[in-house]
């Protein structure tokens, strides 16, 4: 079994930063993609950028390219998600995900999945 939990979302500016973090416990973290998604409210869940198990490929939405950086740490058991020039339509619970059985940027291919945080965007 995996366990996943998110940190690092709050309240901030447009034009600000935040960096989310996934921790992993459980075996085998190393072994399998992971990857960040996001659901802003009444709107269906949004894939944000996965990367693969070793990190030598990483796939970003366009919405998000060139603004957001995906990486992870094997030897920490740890995925982040750095986040620059935040947008208003940014604001969504994020959501780290793992173990993806399927196209990396489907959600009903990652087995694994954590509460999410909350980012918050003002304009």
């Amino acid at each position: 079994q995996v366990q996943l939990v998110e940190s690092g979302g709050g309240l901030v500016q447009a034009g600000g930063s935040l960096r989310l973090s996934c921790a992993a416990s459980g075996r085998d973290f190393s072994g399998y993609a992971m990857a960040w998604f996001r659901q802003a409210p009444g709107k269906e869940r949004e894939f944000v950028a996965a990367i693969r198990y070793n990190g030598d490929t990483i796939y970003t939405a366009g919405s998000v390219k060139g603004r957001f950086a995906i990486s992870r740490d094997n030897a920490k058991n740890m995925m982040y998600l750095q986040m620059n020039s935040l947008k208003p339509e940014d604001t969504a619970v994020y959501y780290c995900a793992g173990s993806s059985q399927g196209p990396m940027g489907l959600a009903p291919s990652y087995a694994y999945w954590g509460q999410g945080t909350q980012v918050t965007v003002s304009s």
